[in-house]
């Protein structure tokens, strides 16, 4: 059927049905279209700005000019549909379903365990299905940048990347220790800690999978090839106005000639830029000449999908056969609003010889600048341009110094690419560079990754049928893979439902003088504006659900507007009006004030002897002077020094030489001090925060559908809101879409916000935050700053230490309390060092920072490592050789007197020792770098000691329900929540093995209030294992149960055994219950047990940095864990790897930054760059230490959950590599490295010639520039 000739209709296909809309809104969205009409609700939303693939589609258009279909996937949060005519569009469920087929894409992704929390599952599969409908059998670098735009939070990407190597026209095979022999090659190698039990390789076999099938595709709808469908994406009128433009245009070529547009255009010039109705018809890209030169430089914090920090382009003629310099462009990009050229400084060039070398320069005088800048026209091109390219300090986006300095940085670098270039062109006329030059060529690029996966396998005696310790697939990876998973904001619109926007404060700091609603009443639509007076019973706990007299950061929610549709509800928001009374803000807890702040802060350190009196006070956290916690920890350090440490001030930095020396029964000869400042880290969880309240009027019930990690705090902050009891309140909860510890708190203040709001207009109510709203609000991981004062001896062992450590709370206590005693338990990591730890956390006007992944101690453990480095540094030993001779050992004590033993730990050591080759290959680093001056490598072997759970009994308390049904079939509910961890896949394994029936029997519901009350929340590595016991207890009841009846039948079936105990009336229906793990601590006597038991890992990590811009490549990465037993190596190496990635971005990327009035600028993936699939490790190797037990959890198994996430400070102190090229350079070696270490911090670290030229006088010890709070 032939498209009409002249048409307002708007014609396209979705999943190979037509749709034809008319009075299409030329504003909706693609996303938002395929969500609300034929909800098709696999296509996620998870930016709104493009950035992180969540939303991706692929659309197919027929081009009548090659006539070809072409197709290509796209990002439908930025497709308006009006662009859509005449085209095709595929979704995730066009691919393959559940109830038709699975395509060879999904099925793969989800049997080799590429998916955990599935939120961003279709994306992948879009990307990689458009990618495979144009080349049937790609390159590994075509797969690889086919998913450059999707973002993972979760599998660290390697899992992803291995789906998809069998659909390669090549696929590679991992290497196992780099001898080019195949890991699945390897099926017994034994490890050199092993003793016994099969080692294997792999995690899924790839053999099973059934081939690619095209026939099986959807056909591109012949109709759509008829040439007549041409877009009419606009009313005729338009298009009419369109083309008289059009011919204006060519009116003018043909009479008043042509208007070229040179690089003045993109420097936005008056006289040059386009005028009004102007369209750009052509670009003229020129051939190159003979004796011409062109290059491009770019760099970003991240090497894909990110803007460009500084970006360059520069070209050079020269007169033919000689190096005159004829013609010469240099354009910059980053610097300001528009591309600035440097066209002063060109014409000063223009006619200088290219080669005009000079050894006596006086621009600048560094020692080095000798062996660099010879050459007079290069050194006076670099001065020209920082004079001509002005970058004032306040200049935005900020990284002025780094800005400035990649300015000639790009300068030196095209310089030598010239130089390269002419002696390929007259290799007898110009010598070739040397070898020092040379490496400052080419930029950083990864290459394919590749990984290995060894765990011991289960005992050969095991039953086939019973799936504990095998690697099963997650339970919901197909569904993530088709789209069929439904997260909250995927369940269907109910009758009645009602949308609601929040209105946040613009002020960190003010009083509320008046809220004026009238105008948002006013929008068509809208049903209410709910605020505090609303809420009939209490407005939240430690934090406000609503504000009420004052605000205190910038994003407290004030109010809220209900609507029948979201745009409504955000018209209404942005007509409520707020008149504020400022009030003085605290936005950060650098030294200058901190200290004056801390106005109950104790006199002295005789405050060890009464912790509790210091507890007492932890009230002051809601005063702006204070603290609101101080725990003190003294360990190992004889009564002396304690009171001779409770006489000096910690301003005092030369104590441990005056005074703790003397206290001490050994000598002291050496000591360090210094600090280290973390930034915060943004959960960045793919699915937003989303609630859909749903009331009931009989009985007053509401059933809250929430994603969160808390469900009975949710019920809990809900009925108090409301005056309710908490048994009217009905939490429900499938998955969770990403959490990472940001998910425990905050979604009980939306249930409150949307739960009153659905009480105000009797209405269910959905709220469901956009991304930047998301990151406004709900807080991150603490930004940190630490204090450290080190005695040791000149063996590297350390006798003794202060720490004081502070982090940044936020506007309320929220979870900061217990994130600073943690800070404070963990800090020791793997080291028996004698320390006094001070642990503060302090409140400032910024949004409360709550629990993250690793509950804060990846910043103790930078902490604790960056004092074996500074010691390391002062002594000239080995790195390794110090974290060796203070590593615990044997059966030892923690500060807090509790008891543990290190074997583990050092089977860990010396297993990374020989799986990363660390010798060999550190050898190999260093003699790279006597090779490369402007490349360097490092290397790094970083141990953990990493305690699991929660030091009091009562969080690890869980409860679960089992119920058989007559047919045989089992339904299992506990009080766990799928995070995206595995914890349903590995309840329906146990479950399976109690019970003794196949997995095919088994099916696990939602978690609910509903059916296991008072549940604790999910976090703390605790969740599986605390579950598992009660569905564990939960089978044995049942089980034991059946048994007199299967004793009478032995040779009976399973169905047999559960229908006959019907007949007897035996109840099949189970509550388990497992009371928890005992655990405390006593902070009086400053003892206890206060983690159930601790988790041993050890991580070898390999760099490679260019010094002149600061970029790095992750070579390869080797970690060695103690999980015990695991319950299923598919999901826990999954874990381990995702948390690894996720601890890159800590450390190396993830920067968050805030205006000066308190107001975050880093709102999305355009700004907040997350380690992509670019940032992994080339070679991936994770190894599960074998025959190891633990007698406390289930089945011997530990949980692996947060402890990998530390391990990833690995790739940080390999970018030590700043040390190799400071110490080429005769730069001073005492620098700290603040984190995150981003391409910035690398490249002002290594101070040379060319952050010299930018600012001579400048000192680089301490290395961020501006430190977020």
């Amino acid at each position: 059927m032939a498209c009409p000739q002249q048409s307002d209709e708007l014609v396209f296909f979705v999943n190979g049905r037509k749709v034809i809309e008319r009075q299409a809104d030329p504003e909706e969205l693609l996303l938002y279209y395929l969500r609300k009409k034929p909800h098709l609700s696999g296509t996620k939303y998870g930016c709104g700005v493009g950035g992180c693939g969540a939303c991706t589609v692929m659309i197919s258009t027929y081009d009548p000019v090659a006539k070809q279909i072409q197709r290509r996937p796209a990002n439908s949060c930025l497709l308006p549909i009006c662009s859509l005519h005449g085209a095709a569009v595929t979704t995730v469920e066009g691919v393959g379903s559940i109830k038709n087929r699975i395509h060879p894409i999904q099925e793969r992704l989800a049997k080799r365990n590429g998916s955990q929390r599935g939120f961003c599952t279709p994306g992948m599969v879009m990307s990689i299905y458009a990618l495979l409908r144009n080349h049937v059998e790609p390159s590994m670098e075509q797969i690889i940048a086919a998913l450059d735009g999707n973002l993972c939070r979760c599998t660290g990407y390697r899992p992803i990347i291995d789906s998809y190597t069998s659909f390669a026209s090549e696929p590679t095979c991992c290497q196992l220790r780099g001898t080019g022999q195949c890991c699945l090659d390897q099926e017994e190698r034994v490890c050199s800690s092993s003793t016994g039990g099969r080692i294997h390789s792999g995690l899924c076999n790839t053999e099973e999978f059934p081939p690619v099938d095209p026939t099986q595709e959807f056909i591109f709808p012949p109709e759509l090839t008829n040439q007549n469908c041409v877009s009419r994406l606009f009313p005729k009128e338009l298009l009419a106005q369109n083309h008289f433009i059009l011919d204006q245009l060519a009116f003018c070529a043909e009479y008043n000639g042509k208007r070229f547009l040179n690089d003045q255009f993109l420097a936005g010039c008056e006289h040059a830029d386009l005028k009004a109705k102007e369209l750009i018809v052509s670009v003229l890209i020129p051939y190159s000449m003979k004796d011409y030169f062109i290059s491009a430089f770019r760099q970003a914090e991240s090497q894909k999908n990110a803007l460009s920090i500084v970006n360059s382009g520069m070209r050079i003629l020269f007169s033919p056969g000689t190096d005159t310099t004829v013609d010469l462009s240099i354009l910059y990009g980053g610097i300001g609003s528009t591309t600035l050229s440097a066209r002063k400084s060109c014409e000063k060039i223009i006619g200088r010889l290219f080669l005009d070398i000079t050894y006596a320069d006086s621009l600048i005088t560094s020692h080095i600048l000798h062996n660099i800048l010879q050459n007079q026209m290069l050194n006076e091109a670099c001065r020209l341009v920082l004079e001509e390219i002005f970058l004032p300090p306040s200049a935005l986006g900020g990284k002025v110094e780094y800005r400035r300095t990649l300015l000639v940085s790009f300068l030196f670098r095209f310089y030598l690419e010239v130089l390269h270039g002419l002696n390929q062109m007259y290799p007898f006329r110009y010598a070739e560079l040397s070898q020092e030059k040379m490496s400052a060529l080419g930029m950083l690029q990864s290459g394919v990754p590749q990984g290995v996966q060894i765990y011991q396998d289960v005992d050969p005696g095991q039953s086939p049928q019973d799936p504990v310790g095998r690697p099963i697939m997650h339970q919901s990876g197909i569904k993530h893979t088709n789209g069929e998973a439904v997260y909250i904001d995927d369940v269907c619109p109910v009758d009645g439902e009602l949308s609601l926007a929040v209105v946040t404060s613009i002020k960190a700091h003010a009083k509320i003088i008046s809220i004026n609603a009238s105008e948002a009443l006013q929008v068509p639509r809208v049903a209410a504006v709910v605020t505090a007076r609303d809420v009939s019973g209490e407005n939240g706990k430690d934090e406000q659900a609503y504000a009420e007299d004052k605000v205190i950061c910038v994003g407290q929610i004030i109010c809220a507007v209900v609507a029948e549709s979201l745009t409504q509800a955000k018209c209404g928001a942005e007509k409520v009006k707020i008149v504020y009374e400022d009030l003085e803000p605290v936005l950060t807890i650098e030294n200058d004030q901190i200290y004056p702040s801390c106005s109950w802060r104790p006199p002295s350190m005789k405050t060890l002897q009464s912790p509790q009196a210091i507890f007492s006070r932890a009230s002051s956290f809601l005063s702006l002077e204070g603290l609101s916690s101080l725990l003190t920890i003294c360990c190992n350090v004889s009564t002396a020094a304690l009171l001779v440490l409770s006489s000096v001030s910690t301003a005092n930095i030369n104590f441990l030489t005056v005074d703790l020396k003397l206290s001490l029964d050994f000598p002291i000869i050496m000591y360090v001090t210094g600090e280290l400042h973390m930034g915060g880290q943004e959960h960045f969880y793919l699915e937003t925060n989303s609630v859909l309240v749903i009331p009931r009027v009989e009985d007053k019930e509401m059933h809250v559908y929430v994603s969160t990690q808390h469900a009975t705090d949710v019920q809990e902050l809900a009925a108090s809101a409301l005056n309710l009891q908490y048994s009217k309140i009905m939490c429900h909860m499938k998955r969770v879409g990403g959490a990472f510890g940001g998910k425990i708190t905050k979604p009980s203040l939306f249930a409150v916000i949307a739960a009153v709001a659905a009480n105000k207009t009797g209405h269910p109510v959905r709220f469901a935050l956009e991304r930047n709203i998301d990151m406004l609000i709900t807080g991150r991981q603490h930004p940190f700053f630490g204090k450290y004062e080190v005695g040791f001896m000149n063996d590297g062992r350390i006798r003794a230490a202060d720490f004081q450590c502070y982090i940044n709370g936020g506007c309320t206590k929220d979870e900061s309390e217990l994130v600073i005693e943690y800070l404070v338990l963990k800090v020791d990591n793997a080291y028996n060092i004698p320390n006094l730890v001070r642990g503060h956390a302090c409140k400032t006007n910024l949004p409360s920072n709550t629990a993250f992944r690793g509950f804060e101690f990846p910043q103790a453990g930078l902490f604790v490592e960056t004092c074996i480095v500074a010691v390391a540094t002062q002594t000239g030993l080995p790195h390794e050789k110090v974290r060796e001779i203070n590593m615990y050992k044997g059966v030892n004590l923690t500060s807090f007197k509790e008891e543990f033993d290190a074997e583990n730990l050092w089977k860990c050591w010396e297993e990374c020792l020989d799986k990363s080759d660390y010798y060999s290959r550190k050898a190999m680093a260093e003699e790279f770098n006597t090779k490369k001056y402007w490349k360097k490598k490092g290397i790094a072997i970083i141990p953990m000691k990493f305690s699991v759970g929660f030091n009091a009994t009562y969080f690890h308390q869980a409860g679960a329900l089992v119920r058989i049904y007559i047919d045989g079939s089992v339904l299992v509910t506990h009080g766990g929540i799928e995070l995206g961890q595995g914890i349903h896949t590995k309840m329906l394994q146990i479950a399976s093995r109690e019970l003794k029936i196949p997995l095919s029997y088994i099916h696990l519901c939602e978690t609910s209030t509903t059916t296991v009350p008072n549940g604790k929340y999910t976090a703390g590595s605790i969740g599986t294992e605390i579950n598992a016991r009660a569905v564990q207890d939960a089978c044995q009841i049942l089980w034991k149960r059946l048994d007199p009846i299967q004793r009478d039948n032995p040779n009976g079936k399973w169905e047999d055994w559960i229908s006959e105990a019907h007949k007897q009336s035996i109840s099949l229906s189970a509550t388990g219950y497992f009371k928890g793990y005992v655990t405390n601590m006593n902070w009086d006597t400053q003892k206890g047990h206060a983690f159930p038991y601790f988790l041993f890992g050890v991580a070898c990590s390999e760099v490679e940095i260019d010094c002149l811009t600061g970029a790095h490549k992750n070579i390869r990465t080797d970690i060695v864990m103690d999980a015990c037993f695991t319950i299923n190596p598919a999901i826990d190496i999954g874990q381990i790897e995702g948390a690894f990635i996720q601890g890159v971005g800590l450390y190396t990327l993830e920067e968050i930054f805030f205006s000066p009035e308190g107001e975050q600028l880093t709102l999305g993936p355009d700004t907040y760059k997350i380690p992509a699939i670019c940032d992994i490790p080339e070679q991936f190797g994770v190894y599960l230490l074998p025959n190891s037990r633990n007698s406390i959890a289930i089945y011997s198994s530990k949980g692996v959950g947060e402890a990998r996430f530390f391990l990833s400070s690995s790739v940080f102190f390999a970018i030590d590599a700043v040390a190799a090229a400071r110490k080429e350079r005769g730069v001073p070696l005492d620098f700290t490295l603040n984190s995150p270490l981003t391409v910035e911090g690398i490249c002002m670290a290594c101070d040379d010639v060319f952050t010299e030229m930018e600012c001579p006088q400048k000192c680089r010890i301490s290395l961020q520039t501006s430190w977020p709070p």
